[in-house]
């Protein structure tokens, strides 16, 4: 199959240097615990090149992440792709959280604001009271809100969504499914739900790290990205290349692929809307 004939954006990309910031979680994952810089991901994705592209924060050291913001900016100033940044903030801190927001919103490349939630035990985390507020201050600046939670966290957080009208959600790796299990619910069942919810948009990213690294095919992604293609709409979902933890799993070039051949049967406006204009859209990616 030929891919699109349109220009694409990776709406998740990351970029990391142990030896500037400290990243707890890669001592459990040797392969990447290195330098992953602009240079390794344009050599990486030499045979299907993005356009644009957006950072999103790396689970760096919380007291390091404005630095991190502000080490991605200048990573922009020699990789000109770089067109939009998705920061850490501590929005557990409820409205004492306003002073780093400003401090980003003074940082014309944050589009967005992501504060892990995947590692926290209480699944409930995400609806208590300060976080609720800390969110919905984003919609003040203009800030997007990152979602990386597990199956078991989707529930919840279509409550955090509801309290939060105002802010558009991105979730991050079509809520992180099972599929090393072929289990298909209660994620379907919870997906469908949050995606009842029109402030909620879906990246088509991070499946392969889902399922068994060494040897997944598409066939065994189909019928979750399907599923969430059947709940957001060609119109609220985008691409995401989740490099360089995609690489656990896959390359960029398969991944692009795969994500073509499981969309096989779209529109040429579909595929512009799943590839580019979405991502665009939700990130800003023309405002400055």
């Amino acid at each position: 199959m030929k891919p699109p004939a349109i220009s694409f954006t990776d709406a998740h990309v990351h970029f990391w240097d142990p030896a500037r910031f400290r990243y707890a979680w890669l001592a459990d994952l040797p392969a990447l615990n290195r330098p992953f810089l602009p240079a390794d991901f344009a050599a990486a994705s030499r045979e299907t090149p993005p356009t644009e592209m957006v950072f999103v924060e790396c689970g760096a050291d919380p007291g390091q992440s404005l630095a991190e913001v502000d080490w991605a900016i200048d990573l922009a100033r020699s990789e000109p792709r770089l067109k939009g940044i998705v920061a850490h903030a501590p929005i557990e801190r409820g409205p004492d959280v306003r002073t780093d927001l400003e401090a980003l919103s003074r940082r014309p490349l944050v589009k967005g604001v992501r504060r892990l939630l995947q590692g926290e035990r209480d699944p409930g985390f995400c609806r208590e009271p300060a976080f609720v507020a800390g969110v919905s201050l984003l919609a003040e600046f203009g800030f997007t809100f990152d979602l990386c939670v597990r199956p078991d966290q989707l529930s919840p957080v279509a409550e955090l969504v509801r309290r939060a009208p105002g802010v558009v959600f991105v979730l991050d790796h079509c809520g992180k499914p099972d599929i090393r299990s072929g289990h298909l619910e209660p994620w379907a069942t919870h997906l469908r739900s949050l995606a009842a919810l029109p402030n909620v948009v879906c990246k088509l990213s991070g499946l392969a790290t889902e399922a068994r690294w060494a040897d997944w095919s598409a066939e065994d992604l189909r019928p979750y990205l399907a599923h969430a293609l059947d709940c957001f709409g060609f119109r609220r979902v985008l691409f995401g290349g989740d490099w360089p933890v995609a690489t656990l799993a896959t390359t960029c070039p398969q991944w692009r692929r795969t994500v073509e051949e499981l969309l096989s049967n779209a529109t040429p406006d579909d595929l512009e809307a799943a590839f580019r204009s979405n991502a665009r859209r939700i990130y800003q990616l023309g405002r400055t």
